[in-house]
């Protein structure tokens, strides 16, 4: 008996002018997205990057004070790689980052203040597909980036938002997840892919701290991309799991 092979992925829809990405650590864009990302900016859109944390738990071999500004530094130009020139650190802790209302105001807060019209954040789900299972504060970041998306829509939720300045808003078309494994759309990232792979490079301290294949930035995005773009009838593709809004 043979394998079904799996479904194809639709497009995202790209009529849009403004992303804001919001993820828990630097180099979580960069472990999938950037190229996508790269291929958006050249297009004429803007994206933002919102860092839930600063990433300073990530390398063994630092202590976090001195690994957040090092991440933060390395994040920012790995963006800037991308054609994205705003990144964010909302300071929450690394490692430990909890689903709860704090997070979803900080979330809804800057959803206000930039007003995108798309909202990307990574898998949330319980694993990648298979057995690879999730990270913490990836989970808690995407499930608190899904609500608070709409809190930033309703006035009488996180009221002191209205009182700092923040007006609702309700011009979120759709959220879209990187790399679940309930993704049914992609985007082609085939023109895009090498900026992708000088994107993650820039993450020289935190590749250096993993070693092993996820330290190798080209040989890990070939692979996540190929497998991508075999669904979508492209060389290299990101998948997204998509949530309409509108």
């Amino acid at each position: 008996m043979t394998e079904q092979a799996p479904e194809p992925y639709e497009h995202v829809d790209e009529d849009w002018q403004t992303a804001l990405a919001i993820v828990a650590h630097p180099d979580d864009m960069e472990y999938g997205g950037a190229a996508a990302v790269a291929r958006w900016t050249s297009q004429g859109k803007k994206v933002v990057y919102v860092m839930v944390t600063s990433g300073e738990a990530g390398i063994d071999s630092l202590d976090p004070a001195q690994c957040g500004p090092l991440r933060e530094a390395e994040q920012i130009a790995s963006a800037r790689v991308v054609g994205v020139d705003t990144v964010e650190f909302l300071g929450h802790p690394d490692g430990v980052v909890e689903y709860g209302l704090p997070l979803r105001r900080d979330i809804a807060r800057a959803v206000r203040r930039h007003r995108p019209d798309i909202v990307v954040t990574s898998n949330f789900r319980e694993t990648y597909g298979g057995v690879f299972l999730n990270q913490a504060d990836h989970v808690a970041v995407g499930r608190a980036t899904l609500d608070g998306v709409r809190d930033a829509g309703n006035r009488w939720v996180f009221r002191e938002l209205v009182a700092e300045g923040h007006e609702p808003w309700n011009g979120v078309r759709q959220i879209w997840a990187v790399a679940s494994p309930e993704s049914k759309h992609a985007v082609d990232t085939t023109d895009h892919f090498d900026l992708g792979v000088a994107s993650l490079e820039e993450h020289k301290a935190y590749l250096a701290g993993l070693g092993g294949a996820m330290g190798d930035a080209r040989e890990f995005l070939e692979g996540f991309g190929r497998g991508a773009g075999s669904r979508l009838g492209t060389r290299f593709a990101v998948p997204f799991e998509v949530f309409p809004l509108s």
